[in-house]
């Protein structure tokens, strides 16, 4: 990557809610044009000197590019180290962008929880950003930094404390509080359209190990949990959790990437905790229900209206109270190779759909820019790109908190 690039960042579709987010959390963690050099960018000149009017201040560059022009994405990638974008969907709209990206020897990295389109990125454009020393990091929101920087973390504590690896990893989300957001609800309503109509989508999608490299996509995990459970590890009722479906694919990626060393025996899964007794195992079936809806929810059908209706629209999204009022806690139980037990968890201090997935995207942006790295390109996992660098910044100035106890 050239070094003497005009800028360390630039935010690609700042004038959307998460990209406004991401700005203005730069813009007040960082400044403009200091030790960190960033802009903003999008296709509205208009909609983007309205935030850089209301949140930022006339330091900040505007740069125009169109996501449906190549020659527009090769010419603003090539002035920066590293593109962060929040433009989704990105099976829609991020193609063309992750090409410039390779081509241009640019970092980058999104948001993207959708697996068939990461799938399609990593059969179109690893081996290439591999050889041209690139990095192309998806999932570095919510989706995926807690599972994936999680599981890293624990891996790490169990070789220092215990000098063994962790053999089994359950994650279950204790208590969050934030809703869904509308991007994310169009990615996952993206995601299911595309897989109704092509066999080979669907088949990525249900195989626990879709996102590992060809040849290697087998392993002990079966599909992530459809329905409500007693858990024996956590002594609750469980039931699904709308994220595993991508969050446990790039943990398992990442594994593979790292050479195995979770060891090729590793296992993972994810649920949402629902409480003891009846009350718990009925509240683990409205778990159910609304993913149920979610996916059985087909274009132009009343339900998908319905569905369109109740929840946030791409661009809208919490205001600051109720983002800072938001929180999310997941409980990680470990099993280590001797049979021992320990515990871990990780927490976020604000909603797990906008207010912390914004700081965790800047700050992948921010680590890829200005941060010594593993020594790794291709269309990588957070935890393979960044690594503690990462894990690093994200409990200094993410609002993250990693603990792990062994019992």
């Amino acid at each position: 990557m050239n070094q003497l690039r005009k800028y360390d960042i630039i935010v690609w579709g700042a004038s959307g809610f998460t990209g406004r987010l991401v700005a203005e959390y730069l813009f007040k963690k960082y400044g403009s044009n200091k030790n960190l050099k960033w802009a903003i960018a999008g296709r509205n000149s208009l909609k983007l000197g309205s935030v850089r009017k209301d949140i930022l201040d006339s330091t900040v560059p505007l740069i125009l590019a169109d996501s449906n022009d190549s020659k527009s994405l090769n010419e603003m990638v090539k002035k920066t180290k590293v593109i962060c974008t929040t433009v989704g969907p990105y099976a829609k709209y991020g193609s063309k962008l992750v090409a410039a990206c390779v081509e241009n020897k640019t970092h980058y990295c999104d948001l993207a929880g959708e697996v068939q389109w990461i799938r399609k990125m990593i059969d179109h454009y690893h081996k290439e950003a591999k050889i041209n020393y690139t990095k192309i990091v998806n999932s570095c929101g919510f989706d995926s930094i807690p599972s994936d920087m999680g599981v890293y973390y624990i891996q790490k504590q169990a070789k220092i404390s215990k000098n063994q690896r962790a053999e089994l990893i359950e994650m279950r989300v204790a208590g969050a509080k934030g809703g869904i957001s509308g991007g994310t609800y169009e990615s996952l309503s993206k995601v299911n359209e595309e897989a109704n109509k092509d066999k080979e989508i669907f088949r990525v999608l249900i195989n626990p190990y879709g996102l590992n490299p060809v040849g290697e996509q087998d392993g002990l995990d079966k599909s992530d949990l459809r329905k409500v459970v007693y858990d024996k590890s956590s002594n609750s009722w469980i039931g699904p959790f709308i994220m595993a479906g991508i969050n446990t694919k790039i943990v398992r990626r990442s594994n593979a990437l790292s050479n195995y060393s979770y060891g090729k025996d590793f296992m993972y899964n994810e649920a949402t905790l629902s409480g003891n007794g009846i009350f718990g195992r009925i509240k683990g079936y409205f778990l159910v229900i609304p993913i149920f809806l979610l996916m059985s929810a087909k274009p132009g059908s009343v339900l998908k209206k319905f569905i369109d209706y109740i929840l946030p629209k791409p661009g809208e999204g919490p205001n600051k109270k109720d983002r800072e009022a938001g929180f999310y806690n997941l409980r990680f139980y470990i099993t280590l190779e001797d049979g021992s037990k320990a515990f871990a968890k990780v927490i976020g201090d604000m909603d797990p759909g906008y207010g912390s997935t914004s700081k965790m995207l800047a700050e992948s942006a921010v680590c890829l820019a200005k941060d010594e790295l593993p020594d790794s390109s291709g269309v990588l996992t957070p935890s393979i790109a960044m690594g503690d660098a990462l894990l690093d910044r994200l409990q200094k100035n993410a609002g993250l908190t990693f603990n792990f106890n062994n019992k």
